[in-house]
């Protein structure tokens, strides 16, 4: 019994989702924000680095405290969007049809897009952020050392961003190596830019 109800529901979010049209704007919405969430702590994680900072717990909150606020703005500030943009389309189908939707089909898909626009929105950055700060709860641990986790956090960045270049690729059906270069070279422009401007400000590169 409960199988059916849980398997109703699926189809249900199925049918909203595809009523909805939600997966081009999710799809866009995931690879921007990861991408935002994974060189925003990039960036965060050299600055303690050049800083000299060796103590894993400020990396570790900033990166806890920095993807709980991605989440959080991303989920309510798409909500929001998302929501006024599709209750602006529902009012001129009503008006098209000259009927009210409230609570029909559509109304009912469009809000499921909302809500589904709007938490993939928020996971992508958090998730993203707290994957490239992953190596310093190691470090919490004992599992790595700190250093070892500077260097890990950026390999983990430049992986996430050939995953993404390579999910762009699929999605578009162009070549894989040339949107994986083409992300990987963002994240190292990237990365030079903020060891330079850290280093400018007074900080200093550790062996």
């Amino acid at each position: 019994m409960e199988k059916n109800k849980i398997k109703n529901i699926l189809e249900r979010w199925k049918r909203y989702y595809q009523i909805s049209e939600v997966g081009d704007i999710t799809r866009r919405y995931f690879v921007m924000n990861a991408f935002d969430g994974a060189l925003t702590m990039l960036g965060v994680i050299i600055g303690a680095y050049m800083a000299g900072i060796f103590n894993p717990m400020p990396i570790i909150s900033a990166g806890v405290a920095g993807s709980i606020a991605m989440g959080t703005s991303g989920i309510s500030g798409a909500y929001m969007a998302e929501k006024a943009e599709r209750t602006k389309k529902l009012k001129e189908l009503e008006k098209a049809m000259l009927t009210d939707l409230t609570d029909g089909l559509h109304y009912r898909s469009h809000r499921f897009a909302s809500i589904f626009a709007a938490i993939v929105d928020g996971v992508s950055p958090a998730l993203a952020a707290m994957l490239v700060v992953s190596p310093f709860i190691l470090v919490r641990f004992g599992i790595l050392n700190t250093i070892t986790a500077f260097y890990s956090s950026i390999i983990l960045t430049m992986l996430s961003l050939l995953l993404l270049g390579l999910y762009l690729a699929k999605i578009s059906d162009e070549s894989m190596i040339k949107y994986g270069i083409q992300m990987l070279l963002v994240g190292f422009i990237t990365a030079f830019l903020c060891f330079m401007t850290s280093f400018l400000l007074g900080g200093s590169f550790v062996v």
